[in-house]
């Protein structure tokens, strides 16, 4: 029997075998599973030989809040929760961090039974630096957020790690070459699956790679570090031109003047006569 206690349990992105030998062992004794969906996880239970002899309370993102308190509660009647992901290491771009937040504030012990991580895993086969690099969540669905989020991440000094969806993929390689041009990227989908695969080359060759391979499956998308020797040379011109596309002169003007470090009135000349060339 466990210890009354909130354990973070990592289950497996694709091959059941990446389970762990504590994961299971603490899945079977718990008294009380905190999932996403509870049809998932009891699947899952299923699959792994499991007894679905507990108690499954549904905690996503738009519930958090509220059931954190209830499941501390229940921990302080001395039951033992799992909080579990649909697939991999819970709180990594899901929800949770508010409950284990709440415990913290409320003396309530936290342990974490780790495992099969999309980041890392990625990570691992991508060819990519690994010495540094950065999470960045879910890419957004909308073309301006999306742009937003790139240029601000283009110079920073690591590696991008973003989660996307197949379906958008080409939206998001099209935005990815206009702000990181030729720099390497990497394209992992179907980890630890029979079709796993890891596909790595500029914007512009996985564009048309996936154009004849549409892609199926949860993708991990990865940007190599910047050039450290061109990290810091502005291309005026094309940031202006991204940027008026999306917001006014002036905006851009802000934007690029802070970006490279530069006078606004430089950039202003330059930004007015490409707003006018393309009228």
């Amino acid at each position: 029997m466990l210890n009354n206690a909130l354990f973070i349990v990592a289950t497996p992105i694709g091959n059941l075998q990446d389970i762990t030998l504590r994961a299971l062992d603490t899945l079977k004794n718990a008294q009380v599973i905190a999932c996403e969906d509870t049809r998932v996880t009891k699947k899952l239970f299923s699959l792994l030989g499991l007894k679905p002899d507990k108690i499954f309370i549904s905690y996503q993102d738009h519930n958090e809040q509220e059931k954190a308190q209830e499941i501390i509660d229940i921990i302080n009647q001395g039951k033992s929760v799992a909080l579990v992901s649909d697939a991999g290491s819970p709180l990594i771009s899901d929800p949770g961090y508010k409950l284990v937040r709440k415990c913290n504030e409320q003396n309530i012990k936290v342990v974490t039974v780790p495992g099969a991580s999309a980041v890392i895993s990625a990570l691992q086969i991508s060819g990519l630096a690994t010495n540094r690099f950065m999470f960045a969540g879910f890419i957004p669905n909308k073309e301006k957020a999306r742009l937003d989020l790139f240029l601000e991440f283009k110079n920073i000094n690591t590696t991008l790690v973003f989660y996307e969806t197949a379906n958008r993929l080409g939206k998001t390689l099209a935005t990815m070459e206009q702000v990181f041009n030729s720099r390497e990227i990497a394209v992992a989908r179907e980890i630890t699956k029979l079709y796993e695969e890891c596909i790595r080359g500029n914007a512009k060759s996985l564009i048309k790679h996936y154009t004849q391979n549409p892609p199926k499956g949860e993708i991990v998308i990865m940007v190599a570090p910047p050039d450290t020797n061109s990290a810091l040379e502005i291309d005026l011109e094309k940031e202006l031109l991204l940027r008026l596309n999306q917001m006014s002169l002036k905006s851009a003007v802000k934007e690029v003047s802070g970006l490279a470090n530069i006078n606004k009135n430089q950039v202003y000349d330059l930004a007015l006569r490409l707003k006018n060339e393309k009228l």
